[in-house]
């Protein structure tokens, strides 16, 4: 039989490697903790869900968009620094805090609202015989000429203040299928399909220049096919109030498009 000192000095011993483990095993769980910031504009915010955080921000975030999924589901620390309304000079100035080398992982959705989208879109709604062509034709003009520098200029300050994340470049989808079911609006078929043809220039011009950074892109386009607006299952609001909300993604469209595709690369 072991003698008290010995069996002292043992449970001693076991004591120290008990807590060894627990030291162990608790580094080992922060250090799992991944850092990461959401950002972008409307899209990647959550406008279109009708629910709001309540943070004082004024940037329409919302626990329903794909960045708050993703968050829930990998247990991640979420910096939301996404807003309604940014543009990609918003993002350089005002979401890139966050960024450190430390951060694992970054989503962001930018470049619509440079190329002055909404605008388009409610020229578009304007009863005859007012027409969007023009307005249709300048923003592909500005897509192909302007928007690539302004991505690589964001796509390069995430590279920089962020070396060592994953980062997730999502685009847009397109919003309509043909139809004209919204009594108070003039959209004809001609022009919403004017207006997708513009919608896949933007959505391809985003993939091609994340690829060229070597980010992961999301092209959302084939998800949302059959989830329109005038769709049977919109993923889309159509005409809205208040008018923010319209032709958004609503909970639908972030959760089962933009989270499920996201879901499933990361």
């Amino acid at each position: 039989m072991p003698s008290p000192r010995r069996i002292s000095t043992m449970a001693a011993a076991l004591a120290a490697a008990v807590v060894s483990v627990l030291a162990l095993t608790s580094g080992a769980a922060q250090a799992q903790t991944i850092e990461y910031v959401a950002l972008g504009d409307s899209y990647a915010s959550g406008v279109g869900t009708r629910s709001y955080l309540d943070d004082g921000s004024g940037c329409s975030r919302s626990a329903a968009a794909y960045p708050s999924l993703i968050a829930e589901e990998l247990g991640a620390d979420l910096d939301f620094a996404a807003c309604a309304g940014a543009k990609t000079g918003d993002v350089l100035n005002n979401q890139l805090g966050a960024l450190s080398a430390s951060t694992d992982l970054v989503t962001i959705t930018v470049g619509g609202n440079d190329t002055g989208w909404a605008g388009v879109v409610q020229r578009c709604a304007y009863p005859y015989p007012w027409t969007c062509d023009a307005q249709i034709d300048a923003a592909e003009a500005f897509i192909r000429n302007q928007l690539p520098a302004k991505l690589h200029a964001v796509y390069d300050a995430i590279e920089s203040a962020a070396p060592n994340a994953e980062v997730v470049v999502l685009g847009y989808p397109r919003l309509f299928n043909g139809e004209q079911c919204n009594a108070i609006t003039r959209i004809s078929p001609g022009e919403q399909s004017q207006l997708n043809a513009a919608a896949d220039l933007l959505a391809t011009t985003v993939g091609t220049v994340a690829g060229s950074h070597g980010f992961d892109y999301v092209d959302v386009r084939d998800a949302f096919e059959g989830h329109a607006v005038c769709d049977d299952t919109e993923w889309v609001n159509g005409i809205s109030y208040p008018i923010a909300e319209s032709y958004h993604p609503n909970t639908a469209g972030q959760r089962d498009g933009y989270f499920a595709l996201l879901n499933a690369l990361v």
